[in-house]
């Protein structure tokens, strides 16, 4: 087996659009100072009636679809996601039987914003080692669920979405579709992003997070493309952790894809969590902005502040 390939993306999102100026109603803020800080404009929220499963499997049907396969096609299902309403049954076993799928092997990741790549790490390892044929990659989080929307420095940040990749092996003759990840962690400044308290909130040290992504992950990113034998002027798109417009743009920069497409979806959706990455690329694909075989490094980065990322050919 020569590996395994990404054959088809989807995404999802609520259809309620909180724009800069309705949270300026709420806390005080204004769209002036969102859009200069985090470069936000507008942010997708789901209501009580729309559990994070739920976005999960829309965004998977929808990837399904474009892949022109059923749910019975698929024999493993990963969802990353930090938003789970519920314990058990996990979010994946959720998407499986809302999708009327078999028998497939169900998992849960929580990576927190470097959830998808993990996930998308973890099916192509699977697939090689023979252990599934079809796994159904899907990053969904309900941030807006764990939001304080009194604090105004995280509040102006979240959204809620979901994002999704069908993967399968190579066929004969095929090259590998997803390259050598490069992931990580750093334990030691875990608290810098944190999910706590009951009921759990965000909090985040905005300042810590943002010297930590400029500074020591672009090298890391580097690395990524290495691994891929891929120079960074190769790439045709980096899709980087939807975090802050602040963050995505000279961190591109530093890790010199001056040929690439930016995906930029912070600004229209805000900070969705493992959601982030497949969800923008979903939408660069959407949009015929990169093209089929087209390399694209996917990076998360984020909560523990752990990172992961691989290149992949564009479906």
């Amino acid at each position: 087996m020569t590996g395994s390939r990404v054959v088809a993306v989807g995404h999802y999102q609520p259809a309620r659009v909180l724009t800069n100026d309705d949270l300026a109603a709420m806390v005080d803020t204004s769209d002036a100072w969102i859009r200069s800080r985090v470069g936000i404009a507008t942010r997708h929220i789901g209501g009580p009636d729309e559990p994070v499963d739920e976005l999960a499997a829309h965004a998977g049907a929808k990837a399904l679809a474009s892949a022109g396969l059923t749910p019975a096609d698929v024999d493993l299902v990963l969802v990353a996601t930090s938003t789970a309403e519920h314990r058990s049954p996990n979010t994946a076993a959720r998407v499986a039987a809302r999708l009327g799928m078999g028998a497939p092997a169900v998992m849960d990741l929580n990576v927190v914003c470097a959830g998808f790549t993990h996930a998308l790490a973890t099916a192509d390892h699977t697939v090689r080692a023979g252990a599934a044929t079809r796994a159904l990659v899907i990053g969904a989080d309900k941030m807006g669920d764990i939001a304080d929307w009194t604090d105004r420095s995280t509040c102006v940040l979240v959204g809620d979405g979901a994002g999704a990749a069908v993967v399968e092996a190579a066929g004969p003759g095929q090259e590998a579709g997803i390259g050598p990840v490069v992931w990580g962690s750093v334990p030691e400044m875990g608290h810098a992003v944190r999910i706590e308290g009951t009921p759990p909130r965000f909090a985040q040290e905005g300042q810590a997070v943002y010297r930590w992504a400029t500074t020591q992950l672009p090298p890391i990113a580097r690395r990524v493309c290495e691994q891929a034998g891929l120079a960074p002027e190769d790439l045709a798109a980096v899709v980087l952790h939807q975090a802050n417009l602040r963050i995505i743009e000279p961190m591109a920069q530093r890790i010199g894809a001056v040929n690439a497409v930016v995906a930029r979806d912070v600004v229209d959706s805000g900070n969705t969590s493992a959601a982030s990455v497949p969800m923008a690329l979903s939408k660069l694909v959407e949009r015929g902005e990169i093209a089929s075989g087209d390399p694209v490094l996917l990076f998360g980065f984020g909560g523990n502040l752990s990172y992961a990322g691989q290149v992949i050919r564009c479906p």
